[in-house]
Order: structure tokens, then C-alpha cells, then sequence
């Protein structure tokens, strides 16, 4: 296997890690580097901080969420390893530069963040 496909590898991964059981190790590990290559390696690839990709394609995915199930956001905050509401609401308006209950009007346009390949 040639590093592109071990990064692949570690890239799907952390999509499916996405609900703050990530382990930066494991990614490593699967991607054939160390934790510290892997952080160093990914913005090169990405154009964004691994963290910065993690956070903004949760984000992407508690949109999805909101918006399309009718299940409590005290249920997708802590799904995605948000402990507190307070801390849940801060993350979404950093990312989607709306709160949450402006994401739920009609007109409401969230920022979504496609997968990194």
C-alpha cells in the first residue's frame, strides 16, 4: 500500500471519528506516520489544520442533523461529544456564523464543509 492510500485510509478514519472519538494516534497508526507528521502533513494536503477539518466537518454533519431530523440539539450536542449547550451553540456560530435557531428559519444558508480527498 503507497502512503496516498494509508492516508485515505486514515482520512475515512476520521470521517467516521467525527463524533469527538477521534484518536490522533489511531489515525497515525493508519496512515503510516506519526501523530506529529500526520498534524504537520494534513494542512499540506487539506489547506486546514487537522483540527480545524475535524471541527468544521462535525459541524457540518450537526447541520445536516438539525436540519434534517426533528431530534433534540441536546441530543446531537452530546452525540458529538459537546458536554454542554453552551459550548455546543459557541462551536456552531463559529463555524456556521449563525446561531442555532437562526439555522433553523427557512432562509437559513449554514456553511457546509465538503470531505477532504
Amino acid at each position: 500500500m503507497n502512503q496516498l492510500e494509508h492516508l485515505n485510509d486514515a482520512l475515512a478514519y476520521i470521517e467516521n471519528h467525527l463524533d469527538g472519538t477521534l484518536d490522533t494516534d489511531e489515525a497515525a497508526r493508519i496512515a503510516a506516520c506519526s501523530a506529529y507528521q500526520l498534524k504537520r502533513m494534513f494542512p499540506c494536503l487539506a489547506e486546514i489544520t487537522l483540527s480545524e477539518y475535524v471541527r468544521c466537518r462535525a459541524m457540518t454533519r450537526v447541520a445536516q442533523d438539525l436540519l434534517g431530523t426533528h431530534e433534540k440539539v441536546i441530543d446531537i450536542a452530546l452525540r458529538y461529544g459537546y458536554e454542554s449547550p453552551r459550548a455546543f451553540s459557541k462551536a456552531f456560530r463559529r463555524v456556521h456564523g449563525m446561531s442555532l435557531s437562526d439555522a433553523w428559519q427557512l432562509d437559513a444558508k449554514v456553511t457546509l464543509h465538503p470531505r477532504s480527498y
